[in-house]
């Protein structure tokens, strides 16, 4: 029963966004409340809501920072000059910018957080994407892509939840798989070269001379990223029955502060440097990281309290928009854990494995591994669903690892940026500007092909079955 409901609740809420019939927002929180209503978790409902939301509060605060200190930078032009060179280096050509959204993302992505790298790659992309007129949704789904194929190296999520809950190391898990990998990479590049080509299709190339000199500088992030406009940019509804943000130049007042103090952008690029290196390092959790560059930047650029107050006022929409999502997906993956659906939900998906088919398995899990994250969160799948399916391999014959290696050919890899249970896909999806069921039903497909590509290699280099 538990395992139905869990499956149904599911099923509901990816209808419901992707159809639009319900706000990401309040699906996230009444969906899950009613299942967990119908599972008998009674009182229990809003102690498993705040444990859940305890789980992505540290998410939740490092994006309101994020979103706060990028849209400060935005607002003092920070990235202008660099937009004007990547101008001259795609020479307005928007295949270009395509692949070098693929390539970036997935140079940031050896880190192996995808917050950082969506937080890094869309705020240095998103205005060229704006400059140019080109789909965000390629933006969103580009770095998808990248950052899901390279989420596959052995200090990243999904491959470490492998190796631990298989009691196997990088060399037996992770080696085997790089031909895979690498396929992956090219095939990733092979999207972004398509993607580009239609928009290159759709905008042309255009001439340097005939945009304008500086991008328009927007009052806020909320204007930069403006979450009520449809993909490509030209106003549709918002869809998430907001009010748009309508983007907007800088206020006279901030243009004459750069013209005043031309040292501003020195020490602000210095202090966005110091802030990605620290990033990309783990010099400090990334929520203290971003909420003590913010405090550092803020006073500097803006020293009196009025000006420091009516820049937090701008962004007041965007931290909202973001945050609120973040932390719904905590309600909606508290509900899910603590009513215990998920562990239903793994013993369900295994026991429907016929026994003619299990030497397959490992062939069967690679095939499912990407869509099933939309259906269980990484711990779920990789410490409950995984030793489950290795027990039942080897009661087969069939060795544990194979298992291993075909999970993390798309759980959370592939997948983690598309599903609605990870925190870091709000980020994506809000500093992107685009709806979440709008970038599923843009990507999945090619998030999709990317495992089946690494699947096909990982057969045809004999790493999968044994």
């Amino acid at each position: 029963m538990l395992a139905i409901l869990g499956f149904a609740t599911i099923a509901i809420f990816l209808f419901a966004i992707m159809t639009r019939r319900m706000s990401v927002l309040v699906a996230l929180v009444l969906i899950p409340t009613i299942a967990g209503l119908l599972a008998g978790a009674g009182p229990e409902l809003g102690k498993m809501m705040l444990d859940g939301i305890a789980r992505v509060a540290p998410v939740g605060v490092m994006i309101i920072f994020a979103v706060l200190y990028f849209g400060l930078m935005l607002d003092v032009g920070l990235f202008e000059p660099m937009i004007r060179r990547l101008l001259r280096f795609v020479k307005g050509d928007p295949l270009r910018v395509v692949l070098a959204t693929a390539i970036l993302t997935m140079a940031v992505s050896l880190d192996g957080d995808g917050a950082t790298t969506f937080l890094i790659t869309v705020s240095a992309m998103l205005p060229l994407y704006q400059r140019l007129g080109m789909n965000r949704l390629v933006l969103s789904g580009v770095v998808a892509l990248g950052a899901g194929v390279m989420n596959i190296i052995p200090w990243g999520g999904p491959t470490v939840r492998a190796m631990a809950a298989l009691k196997a190391d990088s060399s037996a898990i992770f080696n085997p798989v790089v031909p895979a990998m690498l396929a992956g990479i090219l095939w990733v590049l092979a999207v972004a070269y398509f993607l580009g080509r239609r928009e290159r299709a759709r905008l042309g190339i255009a001439s340097l001379d005939a945009l304008p000199a500086a991008a328009p500088r927007p009052a806020s992030l909320s204007a930069a990223v403006p979450l009520g406009t449809g993909p490509s940019g030209a106003g549709e509804d918002m869809p998430d029955g907001m009010s748009s943000i309508q983007a907007g130049h800088a206020p006279a007042g901030e243009r004459k502060i750069a013209l005043e103090r031309p040292w501003l952008f020195w020490f602000n690029t210095v202090l966005t440097v110091v802030l990605i290196v620290a990033l990309l390092t783990s010099l400090l959790p990334l929520p203290i990281l971003f909420v003590l560059a913010f405090a550092i930047a803020l006073p500097v650029n803006y020293p009196s309290w009025e000006e420091q107050q009516k820049h937090l006022v701008s962004h007041a929409g965007s931290v909202v928009t973001v945050s609120t999502m973040i932390f719904a997906a905590g309600i909606f993956t508290g509900v899910l854990t603590g009513t215990k659906m998920i562990e239903a939900m793994a013993g369900a998906a295994v026991s429907v494995i016929p026994e003619s088919l299990a030497g397959y398995l490992p062939l069967i899990v690679a095939v499912t591994s990407m869509p099933l994250s939309l259906v269980f969160t990484p711990d779920a799948y990789y410490f409950g669903v995984l030793p489950v399916l290795a027990q039942a391999a080897a009661s087969f014959g069939v060795d544990p690892v194979l298992i291993g290696r075909g999970a993390i050919l798309g759980q959370m890899t592939t997948g983690f940026p598309l599903s609605p249970l990870t925190a870091s896909t709000f980020i994506l999806v809000g500093l992107s500007g685009v709806n979440l069921g709008d970038h599923q039903r843009f990507i999945f497909p090619w998030a999709f092909g990317t495992t089946l590509v690494m699947t096909a290699v990982a057969l045809a280099t004999g790493v999968l079955l044994g």
